[in-house]
This record gives structure tokens, C-alpha cells and sequence, in this order.
């Protein structure tokens, strides 16, 4: 395929935007090359400023559950655009999509909107140091919860540089109340409380993981560190800016079988608008303001389009529980697919898979961790990228990321996809 306008693009946006991306992931620069300029999708396909039609794996990094330009979503966008669009005034809308996701989502009272996942989790963490009167939280290397100061520390997917903390700007001071544990590895976050007992305010984890790869939690990881949390007086957060709404009406909290205390939500709960939230129940939430002494303000927060694409999303979920059940089927048969060609390829792969996500991991060993994750060979992956790129495939350009199906997806598409595969020399 041709890329010549996306190159001329990129080359103009560099002049004007640091590294021409508005997001580092988005800069290719795991893959090498210049990143591709998207010009309008529907369904399950991107179509780039060059003409190229790509089959979509990343659905806007998890958002479009039901793919682009999903009719009700766009048209309940542009109706509610005609009669304005940002007020900084209560609106119903934001109380019915409120109630919605109130009700579907189980162990939350209520709801609090904001504008991006990475404000939902800072304002999740903020919460719970409130709540609770304490300061330290302890998160998971490679969980990547946005880009505030207190998750830079061994984060995954673009922030990967295996520093602590891993940006400049980030003081020591920030980093001393963020304690690293390793994904899957509950006897490590036992030392951790054990050794900071009464300090710590919150525990905040991607339930499935998806900035290191897909990356599943054990049963008895999972469920051991409910245990903890709950015996030690701590907090446990779910980050389902991912999973929310996703992997089920529940999201994790349903899939696993797992009662979080504060969860958080992304741009699925805007359709795919910028977007995000967190809830909890109402003896925690009733520290927020104003209710409560803790601050969190946003003059766009609750924004009427966000809110109008919302409630079209999770309204055509919530009445149609089967679309998670066809989306998990059609990623069993992506992972099923790719694996008969894998085995033929003479390369080392690992799969790992949950509902609708999934990744691949070209690596020896089982991938459980942060540690495991990074141990995949680059090179290889790079190879594997660009080739499935050439031949209309769009996966994510970083080894770091879990792949999003969307129900537009047909098997056609998917064996398209598995055919590519096929082609890839190794």
C-alpha cells in the first residue's frame, strides 16, 4: 500500500505538533515508519488520507464496541448539537445517562462524570485519599491509568521506558507515595502492605489488563487481593476505562466475579466522544464535592454531546446483552486462526485472550506480568506490523497494546485477517 499523503502529513504536523502526534503511541515510533493519517471509518474500517481501506483493530483504543459511525451514536450526536453544545449548566441528559450506567454496572450508587480516563483515575485516587485519610496507593507495572503524575511510575504501553519514575516532570516526591507491585503476584503486594501497614489508601489495577498486552489475572490473584484490601482497610479500584462496558453490562466487576469499591470508566461511556467517569458507592461518594470535602471540578464535564453518544451506546448494550456474547465468539475464532498459522511459522508466539481483547505476544514463555510482556521480541513484532499493515490490516502500532475487537467485525474481515497472517514472512 501507499502512504505518500500520510508521510506528507506527518512531515507538515511535526512543524507544529511536538513529535506531530497529539498521543505518543501514535507516532510509530515502537514500529519505525511514519503513522498512518485516517480520513473518515465505518463499520469495522478506517479509511486513510492515501485511499487505503484498513480492517480496524484498535476501535478508537476500545471506545466503538459497535464500530464507527454507528448510526445511533452519530445521530443522536447531531441532534443534540443543533441546540448547542457546551453549557457549564446541569442538562437531564446527564442524569439519565447516569441512572443507566448506575444500573448496569453492579456495586455503584452513583456517578460522577469527567472528561478523560486519565482524570477519571486521578480523581478515583484523589476520592479514596480523601475517604480514607491516607496518602499512599499502590499500582501495577505496566497498568497504564492515564497520564497524572502518580501513575508514571513503570507504566505500560507508550510510557514504557523503564524508568521510576518514567517521565521528567514527575517529582520524587509524587513517586514516593506510588508503590509498584507486579501484576499476578499477590504474595508481593502482601510485603508491600505489610510493610506500609495504615499508609496506604487505595490499590488500583486494570482488572484485564490491556497497556502490556492483554493480560489476565489469575482467580487466585484477584480474589486475594479483594481479600486484602478489604482486611487492610484499603480501597480497591478498578481502571475499566478499558473493560467498562466492554467485557460485559458489568464490565470486569461482572466478568470477574469481583466487587471493586471505586471504578472508572472511559470514552465508552461518551460513544467514543471524549469522556470518562468514576463511581462508587454512596458512603464514598458523598465525600465528593459538593457533598463532601473533596474537590474535583470541570467546566466541560457531563458536556451534552458526550452525553447525548453515551446514552446511545450503552441504551443499544443494555437492550442487547447478546452483541458481548458475538463479540467474545468472533474473538475465539480470530485467536483460533491465528494460532493454526502461528504453528506453521516457525516463530515463538504466546496469545493471550479475555471477552473481546486480545493480543499477541512474540515471546517463549507464558505472558502473566509486566516482566513477561517485555521479554517479546521487538523485531519480530515489527516485522509482523508493518506486513499486516501492507496487506489493510490496522493493529496496534506497539507491542504494549491490547488489540479491541468491534461487532461490525464480520468473519469475512476476520479471515481476511487470518490470511494476512498467513502471508507475513517471518
Amino acid at each position: 500500500m501507499i502512504y505518500q499523503r500520510s508521510s506528507s502529513l506527518f512531515a507538515e504536523a511535526k512543524k507544529y505538533i511536538p513529535g506531530g502526534v497529539n498521543s505518543p503511541v501514535r507516532a510509530f515510533k515502537a514500529v519505525g515508519g511514519d503513522p498512518i493519517f485516517v480520513k473518515e471509518a465505518k463499520g469495522a474500517y478506517l479509511y486513510d488520507e492515501d485511499g487505503n481501506r484498513l480492517i480496524d483493530y484498535i476501535a478508537s483504543w476500545g471506545p466503538l464496541i459497535l464500530g464507527h459511525a454507528h448510526a445511533p451514536v452519530i445521530n443522536a450526536v447531531i441532534e443534540k448539537a443543533k441546540k448547542g453544545t457546551s453549557f457549564g449548566m446541569p442538562t437531564e441528559i446527564e442524569t439519565e445517562l447516569a441512572r443507566l450506567a448506575v444500573s448496569m454496572v453492579p456495586n455503584i450508587d452513583k456517578i460522577r462524570f469527567v472528561n478523560s480516563g486519565t482524570e477519571a483515575c486521578m480523581s478515583a485516587v484523589r476520592l479514596a485519599r480523601g475517604y480514607t485519610g491516607k496518602d499512599k496507593i499502590v499500582k501495577f507495572a505496566g497498568c497504564y491509568h492515564g497520564h497524572a503524575d502518580s501513575f508514571l511510575i513503570q507504566a505500560g504501553s507508550g510510557a514504557v521506558t523503564f524508568g521510576s519514575p518514567n517521565s521528567p516532570g514527575v517529582t520524587q516526591g509524587t513517586a514516593k507515595d506510588t508503590l509498584l507491585a507486579d501484576y499476578n503476584d499477590l504474595e508481593g503486594v502482601r510485603t508491600l502492605l505489610a510493610s506500609n501497614r495504615d499508609q496506604i489508601a487505595a490499590v488500583i489495577i486494570e482488572p484485564i489488563a490491556g497497556n502490556m498486552g492483554c493480560i489476565v489475572p489469575t482467580d487466585d490473584f484477584i480474589k486475594g487481593l479483594r481479600a486484602l484490601c478489604t482486611d487492610e482497610n484499603i480501597l480497591l479500584i478498578f481502571d475499566e476505562v478499558m473493560t467498562g462496558f466492554r467485557l460485559g453490562r458489568g464490565g470486569a466487576q461482572e466478568a470477574l466475579g469481583i466487587d471493586a469499591d471505586i471504578v472508572t470508566f472511559g470514552k465508552v461511556i461518551g460513544g467514543g466522544l471524549p469522556v470518562g467517569a468514576f463511581a462508587a458507592k454512596d458512603d464514598i461518594m458523598a465525600h465528593l464535592a459538593p457533598e463532601g470535602p473533596v474537590y474535583q471540578a470541570g467546566t466541560l464535564s457531563g458536556n451534552p454531546l458526550a452525553m447525548s453518544a453515551g446514552l446511545a451506546m450503552l441504551t443499544e448494550l443494555n437492550e442487547h446483552p447478546e452483541i458481548f456474547k458475538s463479540l467474545e465468539n468472533k474473538t475465539v475464532y480470530l485467536h483460533q486462526g491465528f494460532e493454526n498459522v502461528l504453528r506453521t511459522k516457525g516463530v515463538p508466539y504466546q496469545i493471550n485472550r479475555f471477552g473481546s481483547m486480545i493480543s499477541l505476544h512474540f515471546t517463549d514463555g507464558p505472558v502473566t506480568d509486566f516482566k513477561s510482556s517485555a521479554k517479546g521480541n521487538n523485531e519480530i513484532f515489527r516485522t509482523y506490523f508493518h506486513a499486516m499493515l501492507d496487506q489493510g490490516i490496522y493493529l496496534p502500532p506497539s507491542a504494549f497494546e491490547s488489540y479491541f475487537l468491534n461487532d461490525a467485525l464480520s468473519y469475512a474481515d476476520l479471515d481476511e485477517t487470518i490470511a494476512a497472517l498467513d502471508q507475513v514472512a517471518f
